[in-house]
């Protein structure tokens, strides 16, 4: 049976951001509990404002079909947002509608989003850690048909979250750490 493979992606380009560093250590928890992880950054995918004009005039973005097909070559995704205003950012939104336009001959639109598990997770610098874009991007996800597990990981006071050595450091948010990285192992491993 070949390796599982994790995709982690943080919604976020910003320099020191909280999503990031969130990111890099459920990453970090995936590789330790036996996955194979890859850890991108979506600056190195750019993508204009989804825009369906753009789309009938010069197909999708070469970045976005480059995405789909690396999201297609893992068994699991684990998304880490930032919130903005309550919700998703543009970026992350914006990857996601530029991703399900993507379609193989082989394949009906959207299905990358079917067969794989997705994990989500945000950082915020306040007490609800993201909650609400949490649940705008598991609608989103949702709409997407995506299989999205129930455990998430929602990271209140993120600048003060972890000890010198980057790892979490408060029982609660190591418990949820642990317990998204066991989820999304067990329901990729389902799906391979």
């Amino acid at each position: 049976m070949s390796a599982l493979k994790i995709l982690v992606i943080p919604g976020s380009l910003r320099s020191g951001s909280l999503n990031a560093k969130l990111a890099a250590v459920i990453a970090h928890a995936l590789a330790q509990a036996g996955a194979d992880v890859t850890r991108i950054s979506l600056a190195d995918y750019p993508l204009p404002i989804y825009d369906g004009d753009l789309q009938a005039k010069s197909g999708v973005p070469k970045h976005a079909v480059d995405l789909k097909r690396m999201l297609g070559a893992h068994h699991g995704v684990l998304l880490v947002t930032p919130e903005y205003n309550s919700s998703v950012p543009a970026l992350v939104k914006n990857t996601i509608d530029w991703i399900s336009r993507v379609q193989d001959p082989h394949e009906s639109r959207g299905q990358v989003f079917r067969d794989r598990a997705f994990a989500i997770a945000a950082a915020s610098g306040n007490r609800l850690g993201g909650t609400r874009a949490l649940a705008a991007l598991r609608l989103i996800l949702s709409a997407c048909h995506a299989t999205v597990i129930p455990n998430q990981l929602a990271l209140s006071f993120a600048e003060q979250a972890y000890d010198d050595m980057d790892r979490l450091k408060h029982p609660a948010d190591i418990e949820a750490l642990q317990a998204l990285v066991r989820q999304l192992i067990d329901h990729s491993q389902r799906m391979m």
